[in-house]
C-alpha cells in the first residue's frame, strides 16, 4: 500500500535552505566550543579528561573547518539568526560546570554530563544533515557531513569511556 502522503517530495532550494539553517546551529555551537573547552580543560582534574577535552578541541576545529568548506561549495554564509539553541545548551553547560569550581570532582563530573549531552545533540545534528545532504546530489558535501558525524561519534564514545573510568575511580 503506497499513499500518496509518504512520499516526500522537497524542493531543492527549500532543502538547501533547511540545510543551511541547520548548519548554522552547529557551527554556532561549534565555534561557542571551541573558545569555551580551553577555559574549562585549565580546570579539569582529571588527567584522561584533560586529554580527552583536548582532542575534543582539535577535533571541532576540524569539524569547523569542514563546514567552513560546504559553506563555499553551496555558496552561502554563516548567519548566526536562529542560532540561539544550540549555543544556549552550551553557555548553561559552561555556567552549571563553574558552579562545582571548588570541588574537582563534581567539576569533573559535570564536565563530563554536558559535554557527553551536547557531543548527542550534535551528533544527532550531523546524522540528519548527512541523510539531507543525499538529496542535496553533491558528494563533496555528503562526505564533509559524514566526516563531522563519524568524529562527533568518535568524541562521545571517547567520553564515555573517559566517564566509566572516572567514576570507577572517583
Amino acid at each position: 500500500m503506497n499513499d500518496q502522503s509518504d512520499n516526500i517530495n522537497v524542493d531543492m532550494d527549500q532543502l538547501e535552505l533547511f540545510f543551511i539553517h541547520h548548519l548554522n546551529k552547529i557551527y554556532a555551537a561549534k565555534k561557542l566550543l571551541v573558545t569555551e573547552l580551553p577555559e574549562v580543560l585549565d580546570n579539569a582534574h582529571f588527567s584522561d579528561l584533560r586529554e580527552a577535552m583536548y582532542d575534543t578541541i582539535e577535533s571541532v576545529k576540524n569539524q569547523i573547518m569542514r563546514m567552513e568548506e560546504i559553506y563555499r561549495i553551496m555558496p552561502a554564509t554563516f548567519s548566526e539568526y536562529d542560532s540561539n539553541g544550540l549555543k544556549g545548551l552550551i553557555n548553561d553547560s559552561f555556567n552549571d560546570i563553574k558552579l562545582y569550581g571548588e570541588n574537582p570532582e563534581l567539576r569533573d563530573m559535570s564536565i563530563l554530563f554536558y559535554l557527553h549531552n551536547i557531543e548527542c545533540m550534535e551528533m544527532a545534528s550531523f546524522q540528519i544533515l548527512e541523510m539531507a545532504s543525499v538529496k542535496l546530489k553533491n558528494d563533496r558535501i555528503k562526505l564533509l557531513i559524514q566526516q563531522n558525524y563519524e568524529e562527533a561519534k568518535g568524541d562521545r564514545t571517547l567520553l564515555l569511556l573517559i566517564s566509566a573510568k572516572y567514576i570507577s575511580t572517583v
